[in-house]
């Protein structure tokens, strides 16, 4: 049987790579960060970044988008997934808040919002840099957790509350970290086991090199 791995120290190399490190979406304000985060579900950040600047130049804040409809939004966010959903939740959260100041930073009032799950809240709790309440679990995250071996299965609430057990909660940025870990260097293919920090303790690296 493999000892067993003492996760919060083996993941501090990597925290020290990229804990803090500003999200990839290109957001100046809270409201513009919700905006996007909605429409990044199943999205690439790059698309909304691109997507982003005329769209917020029609619409720049919570009380014009609250004056908007699905129709109005459609030029813009035309080409992002589901957009018709989306632009419905949009509208219906900017006519809830209606100003950019009553936009919430607790899990449960995210929550509350249409088209925001823990994942997004996590997202927005953690740029706006307030104690976490969870750990992002975005798609990134859902591929290296389970090949790192820190969490199993394919579930993103159960993978997160794996890592929340086995990470103090000061250190629950370590979400955003694996992400940024999928992104550079833990590829779906060829991923870049040598160049990783967290190749000593890595079950997928441990393995390969036990078939080599």
């Amino acid at each position: 049987m493999p000892p067993k791995i003492n996760w919060a120290e083996a993941v501090k190399p990597l925290l020290k790579k990229y804990k803090g490190k500003k999200h990839p979406l290109h957001y100046s304000n809270r409201y513009e960060l919700l905006v996007m985060v909605v429409l990044s579900s199943q999205v690439t950040d790059d698309l909304i970044n691109q997507l982003a600047p005329p769209l917020f130049k029609s619409f720049p804040d919570m009380e014009s988008m609250s004056r908007a409809d699905e129709d109005a939004l459609k030029p813009y966010i035309g080409k992002v997934r589901s957009f018709f959903k989306k632009s419905k939740w949009l509208v219906e959260i900017a006519q809830r808040l209606k100003s950019n100041d009553k936009i919430p930073v607790t899990m449960e009032e995210l929550t509350a919002l249409p088209g925001i799950g823990r994942k997004s809240a996590n997202v927005i709790m953690r740029e706006a840099k307030v104690k976490p309440e969870g750990v992002i679990v975005d798609l990134h995250v859902l591929r290296v957790a389970p090949r790192v071996g820190i969490a199993k299965g394919e579930d993103p609430k159960k993978i997160e509350e794996q890592i929340m057990k086995v990470i103090p909660q000061d250190d629950w940025d370590i979400g955003m970290v694996f992400s940024f870990l999928g992104r550079e260097i833990c590829r779906p293919t060829d991923p870049k086991c040598s160049d990783c920090v967290m190749n000593p303790v890595c079950k997928y690296y441990q393995g390969s090199k036990k078939s080599k």
